[in-house]
């Protein structure tokens, strides 16, 4: 007899490694995950590949985006290792997906050694982020070499739990 046939319950949902987890969802996003799939933990699977596609593959890890004529910005999947630099701020735009945001008189160059370092110095068990962090140090050497990268500064402000209360006032 094999291990199959001596299971007992229900088949497993995915063939990969699995454990059960409890979430508090809103219902606004419970009735969402019903649209994708009328099973909860298929849904949340569906939802979550399709959101981070460069992990099969199907997307870059980074990316140039043209935000205005001439002027693009350097967006990225999460990574660990760019966490993990100190000074360095990772501003999510979209699920999976990041602007870079280094202190005000940080130089560009500095951002690159500091990436290169992490690519170099640490054994990655996880060939997407090695192949993430020498996409982005290819990206920023070849645009520094060509005299291509400029700093502009992003407007943060702390949320306000009454959204009205950044509306302008009427004049």
């Amino acid at each position: 007899m094999n291990d199959r046939q001596t299971l007992k319950g229900r088949p497993p949902k995915f063939t990969e490694a699995r454990r059960p987890v409890t979430v508090t969802l809103p219902e606004r996003t419970l009735r969402q995950l019903e649209t994708i799939d009328a099973d909860r933990a298929r849904a949340i699977v569906k939802a979550t590949d399709a959101s981070i596609q460069f992990d099969h593959g199907a997307g870059p890890l980074v990316e140039t985006v043209e935000v205005a004529k001439g002027q693009a910005v350097i967006v990225v999947g999460p990574s660990q290792s760019l966490r993990a630099i100190p000074w360095l701020r990772l501003v999510e735009i979209a699920p999976a997906r990041h602007l870079l945001a280094i202190p005000p008189g940080t130089a560009v160059d500095s951002l690159e050694v500091a990436i290169l370092d992490k690519a170099q110095g640490e054994a990655h068990a996880d060939p997407h982020e090695r192949k993430l962090l020498l996409d982005l140090y290819r990206v920023l050497r070849s645009c520094r070499q060509r005299q291509a990268v400029t700093k502009a500064e992003i407007l943060f402000v702390r949320p306000i739990k009454n959204a009205d209360a950044c509306a302008p006032t009427p004049g």
